[in-house]
């Protein structure tokens, strides 16, 4: 399993649209917009690298609004639990 963040910057104004199509995706475990350099942020879970660059190629990278795209792959995953 391969577990990345996706930084991503799109047309002025289109961040929310962008958003929630991002959020449909089934390899998209959460999508938030941020302030900075970057205008959204993605979790992505996919099976291995392959269907990594499928789903950056042919979903992420396709959407006429999204100017540019990094992507940071996880090497180890933490986790913290909290009972409040």
């Amino acid at each position: 399993m391969v577990l990345a963040y996706v930084l991503m910057m799109v047309n002025s104004g289109s961040e929310g649209e962008v958003a929630k199509k991002i959020a449909e995706y089934e390899e998209i475990e959460s999508v938030s917009i941020v302030y900075g350099e970057y205008d959204l942020i993605a979790k992505v879970r996919v099976k291995d690298l392959d269907d990594l660059d499928d789903f950056l190629t042919n979903k992420v990278r396709s959407l006429p609004q999204i100017l540019l795209t990094t992507t940071m792959i996880v090497s180890k995953e933490y986790k913290r639990n909290i009972n409040r």
